[in-house]
């Protein structure tokens, strides 16, 4: 089974899912240089339901969030490291997405039943007001784990 999917595959296996019962969380992010934080989230994350999808951010969007230089992985090799993972079901490899709007698209499309995020989320309300529009919650998986962040690894490395 491949993992990484499109958006069109994901919204076709949804229907498969519904029709099973499965819980699906959605969880999202740039793991840039996956680190211990992203597997205790992601771990975490796929405890709350049946099926874990993760929404990978364009090397674009990375590179607009996080600044010049990143990411460090292309999102095929993000992709890979993350569908290694038991607890990953399907990788969704996102475009280039510019604003709220996009993303609420998506997680319509997707209507997830939990989306999970980590204690100080800087998009906690928008994922909130997100679930909440397909009938799901946002659910806290983990709190802010000071010790893993990407950035500050690289910055550690130089």
């Amino acid at each position: 089974m491949n993992k990484i999917i499109t958006l069109k595959e994901a919204i076709d296996i949804n229907k498969k899912w519904r029709e099973q019962e499965k819980t699906v969380v959605l969880a999202g992010g740039c793991f840039d240089v996956l680190h211990q934080g992203h597997f205790i989230y992601l771990e975490k994350a796929k405890k709350g339901g049946d099926v874990l999808v993760v929404l990978l951010e364009s090397d674009e969007n990375v590179r607009r969030l996080k600044g010049a230089g990143r990411p460090v992985n292309s999102q095929l090799k993000r992709a890979e490291g993350l569908a290694k993972f038991s607890f990953v079901d399907y990788v969704i490899l996102l475009p280039p997405l510019i604003g709220y709007r996009q993303y609420f698209d998506i997680t319509a499309k997707l209507a997830p039943h939990i989306i999970a995020i980590t204690e100080g989320d800087p998009k906690q309300k928008e994922k909130e007001i997100q679930a909440k529009s397909v009938g799901g919650r946002v659910v806290l998986v983990t709190p802010l784990l000071k010790n893993y962040s990407t950035t500050e690894i690289l910055k550690n490395l130089l």
